[in-house]
């Protein structure tokens, strides 16, 4: 086995911080003499209560540039706009831009897609009439501009500060490079990329590669290769960094049986990658690039029925007055044969994502084929870039914490629990064992039995008197049939009863429509109460507990709307009952969760433990520096955006404190109450915490992609206005959870993706060493007791793909462990953690391209292909250490070391994605949001 000492990540940063590196264009303003007339325009018959538009929406014409013209690069503007001196459009120098009088024709057909709900009223006909001629005695013009890419202000903090032109066209001029190289050869054949068009929205640039056949099973599934070049900064470093991202994109080819055409989910968008046989526009220079559209299935209320098209009407819309060179691709031909269209040199080809269905191709590419594309495309990098140094181990400890000695594995749980159960309950029993009182909520009697003995093997219980089927089947609330355990730590003590009264079936909302607002409130309102009403009705006590819950999964409802499990974790919290979810077991194509109901109720009790607050916690080593008795703070923002199942509407934000109990392995686990002591706020139980918090949740708003109840559009608050509301509560909250933790040492984490937008002072261009700021008053520097660490992982290509350095010219793996800059000191730190047990098996020299041959067991010297095995890479993790006391003694590689501990603590069978506190905080949110991502055991 290699051994690691080195990784390397795929980011390039400047060769010194006078590197300079320059760009030409022609550049089109966005007229400033457009402003009036056009907001006039967007204006026009607005409601009074309705905010007005402050700056014109150029999405659509963005959209259809993208599509027609993708020589042409959209870059955003500020909200403001007037008077800003900044470009809307650029074409490299030697690149042709569209004719004056295409460019005219567009402009006007966007003119009159502003406002369609208008189209009828005269006044605005003749106001829009008045625009066009206004517009076409000052028509902009294309003019020359040299651009610098790299050189960069530097924040007071000492970080780079990008200027906003930089993050697109820095990353299209290295993603142009790299289109200059000869294709990649990887054995048995060669990769030709072409570009995708970024709108001002997307982030870097993107290559994608001619399509790749993989046959499997008497069919042919279609794949290609994706580059992703975004611009990043890091932390108290003033240069910048580029960072390749490598995958795989996978495209749709499958049609249904029954349909005869490819499935696309209800209100949601696919991207179509389009390549015409001649520019669709009379007179626009021919390009290599890709065009980018995008499909839909979309409800029409005329028709009242689900149909497909272009999204927001797509090109085909806004230029339904242009003729084109050539059609447009129809939308019913694409469905009805994606196949032909994709190996027809790609003139359509569309992206599959997981909704519709299974692919025979796995996901992702291994550490060592993405290093050899990267030293590919390094020969593109200009001079002015170089590779960011290798990243050492870190020498103050191991990898993982030590792990617990003199103790099994399910003694250290009952210990975790009965400690847990301690803090949640002052009165303590005659016998001076707390007792840990859970509840099953079965649905078959195979995983009924199945959660029992995993719940027994999980504590080491033994010498229950079992019920009979007959107790079993008579078990009804305020009857249960009971199992109880006596043990030197605690009493444990399991209620079951079957899930009755129709509450495990689907919400009841009316099929094939698309349902309302009001249909959906009502129904997880009505469910709600009746799963509070079933479960109060067995009188649980003042003290939180916990409900295993047996339920189907997801997909087997007829709809997202008909999932009933966020209602019943509303009804149950109601009645002062957490919830765990486990699926039912079930043997259907493509999805058996019979062979391994034993294991997934083994976690589903783990998962359920953890929410009453039982956590084993090791301390970290005393020569790291580190006190003992640290305790670890993190804050999360549940947010409500167009993301999540719920619509925009608000935030809950969280906070979780893990404090060292009285002995080593023990933990209390504690959330932040913000109406506690007469609004001042406390810190209560962590499972107390999760109850209080479905209080915020509204179910106005829990179900995605809804109408309301007249079929009108829904009124929601103005999101600038809403999310300064939201910061100046946000600061208010945030002054008084850090007032509550003085006195003890403490770390505060938080992840920078979530928290930043509401805590604005973690975001990199405003951070400042060793200071924080809360409010409006000026920075400050920590509380004594403070430490500040802000995570942040691989969303949105934050951190880069990295690999384990192989110095003996070996495949490069993926070693685990804290990174460290080669010379010590720094405040920025990488870790990484080993691979799941599921993807154990996945070979670092896994070849997705051209095949490879084995090199150990029976097959060794066979010729094996890893196309259709996912492959999955740890993400690199980044800990920076914001702030700290280093002229008292802090060590900040040593706290990054004890963040690094935490994600991997020993009561988790895998290693998390972020440390505890933070992941303890993130999980609040399946209290407050319906998310998809919430598990079900199965």
């Amino acid at each position: 086995m290699p051994v690691y000492d080195r990784v390397q990540a795929a980011a390039w940063l400047p060769a010194s911080p006078d590197a300079s590196l320059t760009a030409r264009y022609r550049a089109l303003p966005f007229p400033e003499q457009w402003w009036d007339v056009m907001l006039d325009l967007c204006n026009t018959g607005r409601p009074d209560a309705a905010e007005p538009y402050r700056t014109v929406p150029t999405y659509r014409m963005d959209q259809v540039l993208q599509t027609l013209a993708p020589d042409h690069l959209v870059l955003g503007r500020p909200f403001s706009g007037r008077g800003e001196t900044g470009y809307w459009l650029l074409v490299p120098e030697g690149t042709a831009p569209l004719p004056e009088s295409t460019f005219r024709a567009l402009r006007d057909t966007w003119l009159g897609d502003l406002r369609p709900d208008m189209a009828t009223s005269p006044e605005y006909r003749e106001l829009l009439r008045d625009a066009r001629n206004l517009l076409n005695e000052a028509p902009p013009s294309w003019r020359p501009a040299e651009l610098e890419l790299l050189r960069c202000p530097v924040t007071d903090g000492g970080t780079a500060a990008p200027l906003d032109h930089m993050y697109p066209l820095t990353t299209d001029q290295v993603a142009r490079r790299v289109l200059a190289l000869e294709p990649f050869d990887f054995g048995g054949g060669r990769l030709r990329f072409h570009a995708v068009p970024r709108g001002p929205k997307d982030q870097g640039a993107e290559l994608v590669s001619e399509p790749l056949p993989f046959e499997t099973r008497g069919r042919t599934w279609w794949y290609s290769v994706v580059l992703n070049i975004t611009l990043h900064t890091v932390p108290f470093d003033g240069l910048p960094r580029i960072h390749l991202h490598i995958g795989i994109r996978r495209w749709a080819t499958r049609v249904g049986a029954r349909t005869g055409r490819l499935h696309l989910a209800r209100g949601r968008k696919s991207t179509v990658l389009l390549r015409p046989r001649v520019p669709w526009l009379r007179g626009a220079p021919v390009s290599d690039r890709f065009a980018v559209a995008h499909l839909e299935r979309r409800w029409d209320r005329e028709a009242g029925a689900w149909t497909t098209g272009w999204a927001g009407g797509g090109p085909t819309g806004i230029l339904r007055k242009i003729s084109l060179a050539e059609p447009f691709p129809d939308t019913e031909e694409i469905l009805a044969s994606p196949e032909k269209w994709l190996i027809d040199d790609m003139r359509a080809a569309v992206v599959h994502s997981t909704a519709m269905g299974t692919h025979g191709v796995g996901a992702g590419l291994m550490s060592d084929q993405r290093s050899q594309i990267m030293e590919w495309a390094q020969a593109a990098m200009p001079a002015e870039l170089r590779p960011v140094p290798e990243r050492v181990r870190t020498r103050l400890g191991s990898s993982a914490p030590s792990a617990p000695k003199g103790t099994h594995r399910d003694q250290r749980t009952r210990k975790a629990t009965a400690y847990a159960m301690t803090c949640l309950d002052a009165a303590t029993p005659a016998d001076g064992r707390p007792v840990l009182e859970a509840r099953l909520l079965w649905q078959t009697p195979e995983m009924r039995d199945t959660a029992i003995d995993a719940l027994t093997t999980h504590l080491g219980l033994v010498d229950a008197d079992h019920p009979t089927d007959a107790k079993f089947r008579d078990a009804v609330p305020g009857t249960p049939a009971v199992l109880e355990w006596v043990t030197p730590e605690l009493t444990v003590r399991l209620r079951c009863m079957k899930l009755t009264g129709g509450l495990g079936t689907d919400l009841p909302i009316m099929d094939g429509a698309r349902p309302t607002r009001a249909t959906v409130t009502t129904a997880i309102a009505t469910r709600r109460d009746e799963a509070a009403a079933f479960l109060a009705a067995d009188r649980p006590g003042a003290v939180p507990s916990i409900a295993l819950v047996e339920l189907d999964r997801a997909a087997d409802f007829a709809t997202p709307h008909h999932d009933p499990k966020f209602a019943l974790r509303l009804g149950f919290a109601k009645a002062g009952v957490l919830t765990q979810f486990l699926a039912v077991p079930k043997k259907v194509k493509g999805y058996n969760t019979v062979g391994n109901a034993g294991h997934r109720a083994l976690m589903a009790w783990d998962d359920a433990l953890r929410q009453l607050g039982a956590r084993y916690h090791t301390r970290p080593s005393p020569d790291t520096g580190v006190p003992a008795e640290m305790r670890y703070a993190a804050i999360w923002m549940v947010r409500r955006n167009q993301k999540s199942r719920t619509r925009w509407s608000g935030y809950v934000p969280v906070a979780v404190l893990v404090t060292p109990g009285p002995e080593d392995g023990t933990a209390r686990v504690q959330g932040w109450d913000a109406a506690a002591d007469a609004g001042a706020g406390d810190w209560i139980s962590y499972p107390a915490m999760l109850l209080r918090l479905t209080e915020y949740a509204d179910v106005s708003s829990a179900a995605p992609d809804v109408a309301d109840e007249n079929d009108g559009p829904v009124r929601r608050p103005r999101r600038r206005k809403s999310m300064d509301e939201q910061r100046r509560a946000t600061e208010e909250w945030l002054q008084k959870v850090q007032r509550s933790l003085r006195g003890v040492p403490t770390m505060l984490l938080a992840q920078a993706q979530n928290a930043r937008s509401h805590w604005t002072w973690l975001q990199d261009g405003r951070l400042e060493a060793d200071r924080i700021r809360t409010g409006h008053a000026p920075a400050r520097r920590l509380d004594p007791d403070l430490r500040l660490v802000r995570v942040r992982n691989g969303r949105d290509r934050e951190t880069a793909q990295w690999w384990g350095v192989n110095r003996d010219d070996g495949p490069n793996g993926l070693p685990s462990h804290l990174w460290v800059p080669q010379h010590g000191g720094g405040r920025v730190f990488w870790s990484t953690t080993p691979k799941p047990v599921q993807f154990q098996s996945s070979a670092v020299v896994a070849d997705k391209l051209g095949g490879r041959r084995l090199t150990q067991g029976p097959r060794a010297g066979e010729l094996t292909v890893d196309t259709d095995k996912p492959a999955w890479n740890p993400s690199l993790v980044e800990l920076a250490v914001l702030g700290c006391h280093e002229s008292d003694g802090d060590v900040p590689e040593a706290l990054a070391l004890a963040v690094h501990h935490l994600r991997q603590p020993a009561d988790y069978p895998e290693a998390l994605s972020l440390p505890l506190p933070l992941h303890l905080a993130g999980l609040a949110q399946q209290y407050v949001l319906p998310l998809p991502s919430e598990g079900s055991g199965g």
